[in-house]
């Protein structure tokens, strides 16, 4: 065995030398001609040379997977897929040496895709926000998720009987139980949040612990003990990308076998442009309490710009008549089963619109639709204005500066979404009208929305035709009421005949019962 420890001149490699064996499966050991071996630090990985009198022997890359681990003293044991090594050191500190790399690896390797980002605030907050049940019951009780997705499931069971499903971010573990009602074999649930405890309450009470395997932890982090043929979530966040678990769902691909299934398989954005001064005054009128002079004696008029801009800035996510759209919307698709991670990152879309009507343009507004499109079925869901309401509702985006624009004048723009590390986007708008060299823009925080949802769709004005009051009167007075006229007849007895008759005072026909006695 050669002596010493040796650092080569360019400091990227440490070289020790060292005497390796090769162990098989027999418990036999075979000496192999190797007296020196370099490991190389990178992102990472670490190459593993092994070398003899300065030529290379072989090369292996050690991992976080890679299985290691010390053997007395002054040797080391570690093994690359079918092949295993013993490594002899000259000395402790070498041993030491390498046990603190690869120490540092592994730190690095558990830092995963979500841990880089992802900061790490952001990410405490989000998963202890999903481990309330107030929440998953905000999610389950949304009628038209929830059903949508089991429909889906059961509709496609070709794509769940006798199958393994992974579920991804499972919560409450709903899609687990969805995927077991079509068949499937077996369910892995991952789920980060301590929901994942409630989860396995759940399936414990159904009595589905042989169908269903709850995860702790995240996609990124995890190891599942085989691959699965379908994977479901539910990772849509408002505006579609919001909270970028997208991504997440993305990765999980590394667990689908080749030809397996995604429920959904594509999400779609859409954007059109609005009309909505009701809208744009409400805004301004809140960044108008700081023009008071003599607020408790306080002049704040000097942040009332500051705060215009701050408010402007804001998602509004509520939920209004499609008729405050003023053209086609445009639309932008995401294919769960083939995009990349990467190209979730920075998201930019060129839109042209052509407005149906003369109208002030105060923003964008953005919904979603996902498409489930299994083997039997497709099905989809929609967030879109003209469908019924979801939890996600719609979001617009005001401009600080509206635009007016004649009908079929076309207003050209776009839309980048830039990821952030605290799972959302900024969102920057830029238009102008065509003819015009006014581009006006407005950059957006994903993260801080404006939850302005009150319960009623107010119709945008100006949209009647005909006198709304004469409508509403011409449909009272037609509708048929129930009326009772008393009348007498010779036994002296009070009776009632009952006849149709117009009733003017009132929308809801009744029946009023008259009697009066035979004099």
């Amino acid at each position: 065995m050669l002596s010493g420890e040796v650092t080569l001149e360019n400091g990227t490699h440490t070289v020790y030398s060292v005497t390796v064996s090769e162990l098989n499966d027999n418990n036999g050991v075979t000496a192999l001609d190797i007296q020196g071996m370099s490991i190389t630090s990178m992102k990472e990985k670490v190459i593993l040379t092994f070398f003899n009198k300065g030529t290379e022997v072989e090369q292996f890359t050690v991992t976080h997977t890679t299985e290691h681990c010390s053997c007395g003293k002054l040797s080391w044991i570690i093994r690359f897929q079918d092949r295993t090594f013993m490594v002899r050191f000259a000395n402790e500190k070498s041993v030491q040496e390498c046990k603190d790399v690869l120490s540092e690896l592994q730190k690095i390797e558990k830092r995963s895709k979500f841990r880089e980002r992802t900061e790490e605030s952001s990410a405490t907050q989000y998963f202890q926000f999903y481990g309330y049940l107030s929440q998953q019951q905000n999610m389950l009780q949304d009628y038209v998720r929830t059903s949508t997705f089991q429909r889906a499931i059961l509709d496609n069971h070709g794509d769940f009987v006798g199958k393994v499903v992974l579920d991804v971010g499972a919560g409450s573990g709903i899609l687990s139980f969805f995927a077991v009602q079509a068949g499937a074999k077996h369910v892995y649930a991952v789920e980060g949040s301590n929901m994942a405890d409630h989860c396995r309450d759940l399936i414990r009470n159904n009595k589905y612990q042989d169908k269903i395997t709850v995860i702790h932890g995240m996609i990124e982090e995890v190891e599942l003990p085989e691959e699965v043929d379908t994977i479901v979530s539910e990772p849509m966040g408002y505006m579609l990308y919001n909270e970028r678990m997208l991504e997440t769902y993305i990765y999980a691909r590394k667990w689908l076998k080749k030809g397996g299934k995604m429920f959904p398989s594509t999400g779609t954005l859409y954007l059109a442009p609005f009309s909505d001064e009701s809208l744009f005054q409400e805004v301004c009128n809140k960044a108008n309490f700081w023009y008071q002079t003599f607020f408790y004696g306080v002049d704040l008029s000097n942040l009332r710009q500051e705060a215009y801009d701050e408010y402007f800035k804001q998602p509004i996510v509520d939920t209004f008549d499609p008729r405050h759209l003023v053209a086609k919307p445009i639309k932008h698709t995401t294919n769960f089963m083939t995009d990349t991670e990467d190209s979730l990152r920075d998201i930019h879309i060129d839109f042209t619109f052509y407005p149906h009507a003369a109208a002030q343009v105060h923003g964008i507004a953005f919904w979603f639709d996902v498409a489930f499109e299994g083997s039997q079925k497709t099905v989809f869901l929609s967030t879109s204005p003209s469908e019924p309401l979801t939890h996600w509702y719609q979001v617009r985006c005001l401009m600080g500066t509206p635009l007016f624009a004649r009908p079929g004048q076309p207003i050209i723009g776009s839309v980048t979404l830039t990821s952030n590390k605290r799972q959302s986007y900024d969102v920057k708008l830029k238009m102008h009208l065509a003819g015009s060299s006014e581009t006006i823009t407005n950059v957006l925080d994903l993260k801080n929305p404006y939850f302005r949802y009150t319960g009623s769709v107010p119709v945008p004005p100006g949209n009647q035709t005909t006198s709304p009051s004469d409508n509403y009167w011409e449909n009272v007075t037609t509708s048929a009421t129930q009326l009772t006229q008393p009348q007498a007849y010779n036994g002296g007895a009070a009776y009632t005949q009952t006849y149709t008759k117009g009733y003017p005072a009132s929308p809801n026909p009744y029946t009023a019962i008259y009697e009066e006695g035979y004099n």
